[in-house]
């Protein structure tokens, strides 16, 4: 109790940090005035109410497993990540250091808990890892074309080149000259399907 006499007097006015304990019913004992004023749209005294109003239904079992981690290590912080109502129908995300209160007779009282608001930190990650994933595919999208050039569109390139000078060393021949002029001809439009493949595959990994 001790602990969170200190902490609560250090951490009463804070504007960054909310600082909230819940009793050994589930309810709010008391929560500094940024806690209740971020989540004052709830209620306007969240102490007496339950712990769970103002957070996502799904993270309840993390505060479940916090809170038994604190008595089974008294003395220990054990971190936790809560998602709360932000008042528009969504969710903020907020970080939390759980602490058991133990009183004068070694009795669990209840949880104080030390939090703040991570919903940007967040954000900027998840963008970070977008922006990650998609260096990765462009990444992988131009080693594709690499490959293609290397292995499908050299192959008709060093066709066209060696045909081409075949081609003008046969001056007099006219038939060889002709059919080599096929054979160009059809190398080209063969390594032209090609480059269009590889522009349309392009065009449809970047949309």
């Amino acid at each position: 109790m001790q602990n969170f006499t200190q902490t609560r007097d250090l951490l009463e006015l804070s504007s960054y940090f909310y600082l909230i304990s819940v009793g050994m019913d589930g309810n709010y004992s008391y929560t500094n005035p940024n806690y209740k004023n971020q989540f004052q749209f709830l209620h306007d005294d969240l102490v007496g109410k339950p712990y769970h109003i103002t957070m996502h239904p799904d993270d309840c079992k993390i505060c479940e497993e916090a809170s038994a981690l604190c008595f089974q290590n008294p003395g220990k912080l054990i971190p936790a990540t809560i998602r709360k109502h932000d008042g528009q129908g969504g969710y903020v995300c907020t970080q939390w250091e759980f602490r058991a209160m133990i009183n004068n007779r070694s009795e669990p009282v209840g949880v104080f808990c030390i939090g703040y608001d991570i919903t940007e930190l967040v954000a900027e990650r998840a963008a970070s890892q977008k922006i990650n994933e998609e260096v990765l595919a462009h990444s992988t999208l131009l080693e594709n074309i690499v490959f293609q050039q290397t292995h499908t569109v050299r192959a008709p390139l060093t066709n066209l080149i060696a045909l081409t000078r075949i081609l003008n060393k046969s001056h007099d021949d006219v038939q060889l000259r002709s059919n080599l002029a096929n054979m160009i001809l059809e190398t080209a439009k063969k390594l032209d399907d090609i480059i269009s493949d590889i522009v349309k595959n392009v065009r449809e990994k970047i949309r």
